[in-house]
């Protein structure tokens, strides 16, 4: 699809969009940020191979199990663009003489997102993985299938998927990029929140640890939330990671794999020195993306590409996000219902500062709230209704075009920015 913008000295941005892209023009003085493109390893099985062979301050993993091992392997949930398939496959074969599949079960690491149908688990996966592994969703409500841990962090209680607990073996798999309020994702997050129970999952992200400054995109040391998850995953028995780095195209430019925070750590830095672009001021309008498909499914991932924006874009000013959001709100989890108690982003910050207050998907409430009270928001998608929109404090854009020019005629020396790839790519400003 393509928008027109009736001026003259223009440019066409291709923005990410669902499975596809979205043609914007936008004025030719508008800034496009990127985040530095790195092409493809040149063997990306090859380069797990490696991985999994000479590790990061760790034995090699085919070190680690032995015939009797009882493997755990933990990868991302279908809202992320993990290559899972690659990784697994390479996992296997690689401890193919030594484990039989039967010794190894593959955890879904949903936190509290919906579990994975069988048609996303084959997609996610291939047939062969699903036909003959053992795959389980994690499920953070159903208390059978949580133990509780020992722990070092004094307010949470720490209760775990019981199938990692119960592994003779832990691997964690993940997908490395800058987090809004973890620092980055991959490594630990695969542990929790991925396989944490929600009692668990609230205390991590409650109002406090989210509120704190550093509890922010790239910061990793001072991050509470993820020093946390740091401690709990390290204190579960993590046995082996292996954390890929990946470019817009979705294809692995990097591998770090060994003991979980020398391995993390390393991916972080690389990460951030490929999605961390700065800018010399704040914009009056930042157009962003959701990263396109799977981040963009729905308006709950969809704070992660506004929060990028809000980095850069100034107090009152204008951000617009492009996200399909072909799986609605979604219709699970109490985001949308907890979004809907409220009258504005005022009552939000009210309420859930309260520190008896706990509700699953909050932080993600908080965020968006936090946002929008100090800009606006306005959201492109086929995937939502107005009211639903406006639900979320965000303005329903059908024409872009209509209103840059709207911003433009108020404003004539508007500074503009797009950020076509949405939250990999992170700006900033000092």
């Amino acid at each position: 699809m393509a928008t027109n913008l009736q001026k003259n000295n223009n440019q066409i941005v291709e923005i990410a969009y669902g499975k596809s892209r979205v043609g914007l023009n936008v004025p030719s003085n508008f800034d496009v940020i990127e985040p530095k493109f790195l092409k493809q390893v040149d063997d990306p099985k090859f380069s797990i191979e490696n991985g999994l062979k000479n590790p990061i301050n760790s034995k090699s993993l085919r070190d680690i199990i032995n015939s009797d091992s009882k493997i755990a392997i933990s990868v991302c949930d279908i809202t992320r663009a993990q290559p899972r398939k690659i990784v697994l496959e390479t996992i296997i074969e690689h401890i193919a003489d030594i484990v039989p599949k039967s010794n190894i079960k593959i955890l879904i690491a949903t936190g509290t997102h919906r579990v994975n149908t069988k048609e996303e688990l084959t997609s996610m996966l291939g047939e062969e993985i699903v036909s003959s592994v053992k795959i389980i969703n994690h499920d953070s409500r159903d208390g059978n299938s949580l133990v509780k841990m020992p722990s070092s962090i004094s307010d949470i209680e720490v209760f775990l998927n019981r199938n990692w607990v119960e592994a003779d073996v832990r691997i964690t798999t993940g997908f490395v990029e800058p987090h809004f309020f973890a620092g980055f994702s991959g490594g630990s997050k695969m542990v929790a929140p991925g396989l944490a129970g929600l009692k668990t999952i609230l205390k991590l992200h409650n109002y406090k640890r989210l509120k704190n400054k550093y509890s922010t995109w790239a910061e990793i040391n001072k991050n509470p939330i993820q020093q946390d998850v740091r401690k709990i995953a390290v204190e579960s028995g993590v046995n082996f990671t292996l954390d890929v780095t990946l470019n817009k195209n979705q294809e692995i430019t990097g591998v770090f794999s060994g003991e979980i925070i020398s391995a993390h750590d390393k991916a972080c830095t690389f990460a951030k020195e490929t999605a961390m672009i700065e800018v010399e001021e704040p914009y009056d309008l930042v157009i962003t993306s959701n990263s396109g498909y799977p981040l963009d499914q729905n308006l709950y991932q969809t704070v992660k590409g506004i929060s990028a924006a809000a980095q850069i874009t100034k107090n009152n000013g204008n951000i617009l996000c492009f996200s399909e959001c072909s799986d609605g709100i979604p219709d699970h989890g109490e985001f949308y219902k907890l979004l809907s108690s409220f009258n504005g982003p005022i009552e939000v910050e009210s309420t859930l500062s309260d520190p008896n207050f706990h509700c699953q998907d909050q932080w993600q409430v908080q965020m968006l709230a936090e946002i929008t009270q100090k800009h606006n928001v306005s959201l492109f998608t086929e995937g939502l209704t107005t009211e639903e929109i406006n639900k979320a404090f965000l303005n329903h854009e059908k024409t872009p075009n209509d209103l840059i020019i709207k911003l433009i005629n108020k404003n004539p020396a508007l500074k503009g920015c797009v950020l076509p790839e949405g939250p990999i790519t992170i700006p900033f400003f000092n």
